[in-house]
């Protein structure tokens, strides 16, 4: 039966768009071609311009649960080890942004979105790959291998690889050249400092850098190891392994490379964004998250961004009967905020990632930095506060 929205992809991006919506008044289906809603991967970091929205949406307090409210976020030289720079996310950091730092398994945070759909009446499809999707005189179809859909809208969620952006642009997937591999294990079996339990820290090196922070209360603990390949720059398709994984880090401190025993080197996670395009509607199709914005990961802001467009979306829709109209403003809103976005994090990796000279120099600067000095993050954790 027709419904006022069909969203294609039943990842956060897709199910966070579902949740809105529905909690919104409308009539919604999610299809997703997986046989079930899941994520892999490891932790994600929800900033406040994401969990103000979440508390919006009554699941604050849920994603709180499953997740931890790290105390600050420290960033250290991955050679040498000493500390750089520091954000507190203590009162006057939640005071100022209205909102906590949380960090969360990306299956918890899908775990919560799904049960918030369901609460509110989405229908949820799996096992449903969608091929293609046009605008109708009435709204617009998705045809699936299950049937047509019909709706008044069809939101399309379907990720980095989307099928559907061709219809909004012939760009592709651009590879970063680096790769990750990531890990998220008990705490009882790592070696820990107990500040590490209450921490976010950034190892960053020439070429390579170190996440780890906890999760699940902090029962778990999480490491991502990212890496520039010279085998990729060379032109192997056979590039990112784990030997060049030790290469890259080789030269960092014993907690860097101690942090290396806590990855699965079982896959590797090539680094890939796109280039921001300016035309996310055509009709009664409309793009979100990494299927309109998908951006590399220096800015944590890859759900954040997606959770920023499901609620954007929603409010639009809600304000304006002719959704034409709504759909533009959600567009021109959306593109310039998300393209700011894209191309930081790009900026941030080649920050990160220095060498020689230019690494003495972001060192220096960096410990320079004033403790409550949020000149570079109030553009981004600020957005839209309310």
């Amino acid at each position: 039966m027709p419904v006022d929205v069909v969203v294609i992809g039943g990842g956060i991006g897709g199910l966070a768009n579902a949740c809105a919506l529905s909690g919104a008044g409308y009539s919604v289906r999610v299809l997703e071609r997986a046989p079930e809603f899941g994520e892999i991967g490891a932790g994600l970091q929800m900033a406040p311009n994401a969990t103000r929205v979440l508390r919006e949406w009554g699941l604050l307090d849920e994603v709180l649960g499953r997740g931890v409210s790290p105390r600050r976020l420290v960033l250290r030289d991955a050679v040498d080890e000493e500390e750089l720079t520091r954000l507190e996310f203590d009162g006057e950091f939640t005071g100022r942004y209205k909102a906590p730092y949380v960090v969360i398994h990306r299956s918890d945070l899908l775990d919560v979105l799904v049960r918030a759909c369901v609460r509110a009446g989405a229908e949820l499809v799996p096992g449903c790959e969608v091929h293609d999707a046009a605008t109708t005189d009435e709204g617009a179809v998705a045809y699936s291998g299950l049937g047509e859909h019909h709706a008044r809208l069809v939101v399309v969620a379907d990720g980095l690889r989307s099928r559907l952006r061709a219809r909004f642009s012939d760009d592709e997937p651009v590879c970063a050249g680096y790769a990750a591999y990531r890990g998220a294990f008990p705490v009882e079996q790592i070696d820990l400092e107990p500040e590490a339990l209450e921490t976010v820290v950034g190892y960053v090196g020439p070429g390579c850098h170190l996440i780890q922070y906890p999760l699940r209360g902090g029962r778990m603990f999480n490491t991502v190891a990212v890496f520039k390949s010279p085998a990729y720059d060379r032109g192997e398709a056979d590039w990112g392994g784990p030997e060049e994984l030790e290469a890259a880090f080789a030269d960092c401190g014993p907690k860097v490379r101690a942090g290396l025993k806590s990855l699965s080197l079982t896959r590797r996670w090539p680094m890939y964004d796109r280039l921001p395009i300016p035309n996310w509607t055509e009709g009664r199709l409309v793009l979100t998250g990494d299927a309109a914005h998908p951006m590399l990961q220096y800015l944590a802001q890859g759900a954040c961004q997606a959770i920023e467009d499901a609620h954007c979306l929603a409010t639009e829709l809600a304000a304006d009967p002719d959704w034409s109209v709504a759909l533009k403003r959600y567009e021109a809103a959306r593109t310039a905020r998300t393209a700011h976005v894209q191309t930081t994090s790009r900026l941030w990796g080649e920050i990160w990632h220095i060498d020689g000279v230019g690494r003495l120099l972001r060192n220096a600067l960096f410990r320079q930095r004033a403790l409550h000095d949020y000149t570079h993050v109030d553009w981004l954790y600020g957005f839209n506060e309310s």
